[in-house]
């Protein structure tokens, strides 16, 4: 069964409710109006009554069932406000808290802190850093990761082919410490989405051919992600080709468990993971899944503003997903 048939199946009729801050953007209306009609999850649109009901009736698009809310006539908007109070820890007064849930991501946001939506899914028209900022302040990240970070699932011939590329969105710059969190979050992510957790951390190295600061911390790394997550396998520091293509990686890093075979590739810094997964997107055929917010209390994905109405109905998909899990 294809990856998205699996998780469609995970999901169906059991009322996620996700919430959507770009209520009347169409690219959503379309993915929500048929997320509904399949009953895949229960959307909520954050915006203008009218506004979002007249663009969703210009498109032919039939919001019946589906939950608009609006932040400035919503019952329980002090309530959100008290708890954006609490939860920023003397970091908001109230007027600053006031504003600030006005906002429609983070009114949305808050749903999801307080439990009145299972995950969010935004980023069509705002910026990763709209998206990003709000969820870290008030979901915040696991006990035991120090920021989130951003994974694409790759897919290829029906979905036959899957990897996952990370972290392609989020840190510019991982230190060892957070590379290796970052794998490890990756593996859990790969292991949710039916994608086996063999992960290679990759550089222009394999097992010490070059040598630089930059080798050096993919390699620390890969020593720190094994002490933390010890059922997982990981290695490094491993080239494309090495972590990828059998004969390579027997040649280049014999015995590796990793070498030849890796599902998973952890991208030593923003740039390359950018790159790679565009490249891969573009030259390869693949199509891109995300990013996947990964290492935060609850699902928050963040689209590309370039998406189109298929790339929010998977996002979407994988975030029923991720709430499912948790």
């Amino acid at each position: 069964m294809a990856l998205f048939e699996e998780l469609r199946d995970k999901i169906k009729g059991k009322d996620i409710r996700i919430v959507f801050p770009e209520g009347s953007e169409p690219r959503i209306l379309g993915a929500v109006t048929r997320l509904k009609a399949e009953q895949l999850v229960k959307p909520i649109l954050i915006g203008n009554v009218a506004e979002v009901s007249n663009v969703a009736k210009g498109l032919g698009y039939n919001l019946e069932g589906v939950d608009i809310i609006d932040p400035e006539t919503y019952d329980a908007f002090d309530e959100l406000v008290d708890a954006f109070v609490e939860r920023r820890k003397g970091k908001a007064t109230r007027e600053q808290a006031l504003k600030a849930v006005r906002d429609a991501t983070y009114f949305a946001t808050m749903l999801v802190y307080t439990n009145k939506a299972d995950g969010l899914v935004s980023g069509a028209v705002h910026s990763t850093g709209d998206t990003v900022r709000p969820a870290l302040q008030l979901i915040k990240t696991k006990p035991g990761v120090s920021r989130t970070s951003g994974a694409f699932i790759m897919l290829r011939n029906e979905g036959r082919e899957k990897y996952l590329f990370s972290d392609c969105a989020i840190n510019i710059n991982p230190n060892a410490q957070e590379l290796a969190e970052i794998a490890v979050e990756s593996a859990k992510t790969a292991k949710m989405f039916g994608i086996k957790p063999d992960v290679a951390l990759l550089s222009f190295s394999t097992k010490g051919s070059a040598k630089s600061d930059e080798v050096t911390k993919v390699a620390e790394a890969t020593k720190i992600a094994k002490e933390l997550a010890p059922e997982f396998n990981f290695d490094g520091e491993l080239q494309f080709d090495a972590a990828f293509v059998p004969s390579v990686g027997k040649q280049k890093a014999p015995g590796s468990t990793v070498a030849g075979k890796a599902k998973v590739f952890v991208f030593p810094e923003i740039q390359s993971g950018n790159i790679g997964y565009k490249i891969a997107q573009r030259f390869g055929g693949f199509e891109a899944i995300g990013p996947i917010l990964q290492g935060l209390n609850r699902p928050i994905s963040d689209l590309s503003r370039g998406c189109n109405e298929e790339d929010v109905y998977k996002l979407t998909i994988v975030t029923a997903n991720q709430a499912l899990e948790n």
